[in-house]
């Protein structure tokens, strides 16, 4: 069974800093590519970071140079590390692994205040 638990969203002002953590269970985590998907109210998810097996990273135009993706695979957590936060980054963030199928976490809310 795998299982993908998020923590560390939060309230944050804008120009503020947050970090969310995602822990992976079993197998899965370490030969398999993860990222942090966000949906904000009204809009369909999307990507934000995707990290590969290999450390290979993937970001989204909108949080280039603001946001850092990275995985401590002992630990079988990975991470984003969210800067110079913005209002239109609020929504709810989701951890996302891929194996034989997506499996998602049950997501984290970041909320950016003005």
């Amino acid at each position: 069974q795998v299982q993908l638990v998020e923590s560390g969203g939060g309230l944050v002002q804008a120009g503020g800093s947050l970090r969310l953590s995602c822990a992976a269970s079993g197998s899965i985590f370490s030969r398999n590519a993860m990222g942090w998907y966000r949906q904000a109210p009204g809009k369909q998810r999307e990507l934000v970071a995707t990290i590969t097996s290999g450390g290979s990273t993937n970001y989204a135009d909108s949080v280039k140079g603001r946001f850092g993706i990275a995985r401590d695979n002992a630990k079988n957590t990975v991470y984003l590390q969210m800067n110079s936060l913005k209002p239109e980054d609020t929504a709810v963030y989701y951890c996302w692994a891929l194996g034989i199928r997506d499996y998602w976490g049950q997501g984290t809310q970041v909320t950016v205040s003005s």
